[in-house]
This record gives structure tokens, sequence and C-alpha cells, in this order.
């Protein structure tokens, strides 16, 4: 049986650096990690990555837009984030997550989100805790470092790289786009990757 192809060719996973976890690895992880580089850092998956986007993009596509919050305290998940959000028409907390947004309904700004998206559950385990109190499942990018406790949907990927960030943010919203019928099976978002990215603040 071969192997089926991937969302995209496997030079640009590597290119944008999805690949490269960190020096640490958490026995969570274990199960998505590739091989360990001569200097330390774990390696993932590629083809684990790939199918656990297509999961992630089915699942998301499950949900009402407005239902969905993706979330990234991280610099670099912001502007990808944002761009995903724009594109699937969910809810962005992009920047500091304030405590009771998920739990706390007198506050101004709280919401009741079906699903939740993370960027890092380490930099956003306010809104992790949360929506384990709140029972919501949660979605989450997850590095070689990364805890899995609470995380219903895990895609292993590196979550600190700004260019990593932007393609895995990027082939998930055209994945929940073909999921939800909204572009063809094969088709392309309107958008190139490269709107996706962070930019980098030149001293």
């Amino acid at each position: 049986m071969s192997e089926p192809e991937l969302l995209i060719p496997l030079d640009k996973y590597l290119a944008a650096g999805v690949h490269i976890g960190t020096q640490v690895k958490t026995k969570s992880m274990e199960p998505f990690i590739y091989r360990v580089r001569s200097d330390g850092l774990y390696v993932l998956d590629i083809r684990k990555t790939d199918e656990r986007i297509r999961i992630g993009g089915r699942f998301l596509a499950r949900f009402e837009p407005a239902r969905i919050a993706v979330v990234s305290a991280r610099q670099y998940g912001q502007r990808p984030v944002r761009k995903f959000s724009s594109i699937i028409h969910a809810n962005t907390i992009a920047g500091r997550f304030i405590p009771g947004t998920f739990t706390n309904p007198s506050f101004d700004k709280y919401i009741e989100p079906d699903v939740i998206m993370l960027t890092d559950p380490r930099a956003d385990s306010q809104a992790l805790s949360e929506a384990a109190k709140a029972r919501i499942p949660v979605v989450a990018l997850c590095d070689t470092d990364n805890s899995t406790a609470n995380i219903d949907l895990v895609i292993p990927s590196n979550n600190k790289g700004r260019r990593a960030l932007s393609l895995i943010y990027w082939l998930l919203a055209r994945q929940v786009l073909r999921e939800r019928g909204e572009i063809p099976p094969d088709g392309q978002l309107p958008v190139s990757v490269e709107e996706f990215e962070a930019k980098v603040r030149r001293q």
C-alpha cells in the first residue's frame, strides 16, 4: 500500500522548519518524534503532522465558525492566528489572554466557544486550563517539549518558529475550507502563505 501524498511537497515543510523540535521531549510527544539530531534537537515526523492537519481541518469544519476561538500569546503566532481566523471566520484571541474569558460570564469579553485552537499549550496555559474547566474541546500545536494533558487533538509542529507557524495555519485554513466545501477538495486559498507570516521588526 502506497503512502498518501502530503498536502504540500515535503521540501516546503522542511524549508519552513515545521519538523524542528526542541532539545526536550515529553513522554506524551514521543509518538510524534522521528529522530534526534546529533546536536540534541528532536525532529518531528512530518507525515504525522500532515495527517493531523487533515484531521484538524475535518474536526474544526464541523463547528459553527463563530463558535471557534483561536488563541496565541506567542508573538510569532499572532499574525497567523488573525489571518487564519479571518479566513475561516473564527474568533481571535491574540496577545495576552485575560483570565475569565471562558469561565467568568460577568466579564465583558467573556465568550463561550464550542472548540478552541491553541498555538502553544505552554504559552497559552491560561486558555487551556479554562477550556478544561469549561469542558471545551482543544486542538493544539504541540512541540516536542509540550505536555498534551487536556488536549483533545494534537497537531505536532514547531510552534515557536515564524515560518513554521505561518505554514501550519495556512494549511489548516485551506483544509477547513476544503472540508466545508467552500473551496474544491484540491482548491487553493486566495491568500499566500507569506500573508500569514509575522513581520520581523528591523532594528
